[in-house]
């Protein structure tokens, strides 16, 4: 969840799903929309015992599970001062924030097999083009993936027995080549190794999604 969701937790968050089953509800986030996200026993242990704590609290209950003793954006600093002493502590890298903890969720939720729409529900994205931005599969997955395909044919994709769809025209055909184009962009930016140029190439990649809203707006008005 993002760090604004994590604050805005409610103090009853935690719903069993089923026989050992544990699931979050995450509030009205960044894109005004809610879900409920599996925890294992570890996530269910954590938040019982945040509650314990937080009815120890001598702030008055407000019904959220982490105490606010001033404004969200107050705890929001805390939160991430918190890490900062966390990571200095052992060594790491004193720059690590809470959104990255996405990213890496993301990335090993995908090597787990989970499929992209429901990766998509579980970071709360309406847009797959948001989910691609916090997906980096390692290189040397890649090349996993890449060498089971040659050692077994089953894996490739069978020949068309039809003639290939001819391209779109219009405002269509132009979305269709903005996608590809971001495809290509973000495959060919993850195949770097230099810090620097993939974040340029993020940048890029973050105005074609923004050109890529405006065609699809201007395609529906």
């Amino acid at each position: 969840m993002r760090i604004g969701e994590c604050a805005d937790l409610s103090y009853d968050c935690l719903r069993a799903t089923g026989p050992n089953q544990w699931a979050i509800h995450v509030p009205l986030g960044k894109l005004k929309t809610e879900r409920m996200v599996p925890v294992d026993a570890f996530g269910r242990d954590l938040v019982h015992r945040l509650r314990f704590f937080r009815s120890l609290d001598p702030l008055p209950a407000d019904g959220r599970l982490l105490a606010r003793p001033g404004s969200k954006v107050a705890i929001l600093v805390q939160l991430r001062d918190y890490l900062h002493l966390v990571c200095h502590s052992l060594g790491l890298p004193t720059d690590i924030v809470p959104h990255q903890f996405r990213h890496t969720y993301a990335t090993e939720m995908l090597r787990a097999g989970v499929s992209f729409p429901v990766l998509m529900k579980l970071l709360g994205h309406v847009d797959p083009a948001m989910t691609m931005r916090y997906v980096d599969v390692a290189l040397t997955d890649l090349e996993r993936e890449f060498q089971q395909a040659r050692s077994k044919p089953r894996h490739l994709a069978p020949q068309p027995k039809t003639s290939p769809t001819p391209a779109r025209t219009g405002l269509d055909g132009i979305i269709d080549v903005l996608l590809a184009a971001q495809h290509l962009m973000e495959m060919f930016r993850r195949s770097l190794t230099n810090a620097n140029a993939r974040k340029r190439l993020l940048r890029l990649a973050n105005r074609l999604i923004k050109i890529l809203t405006e065609v699809r707006k201007i395609k529906t008005t």
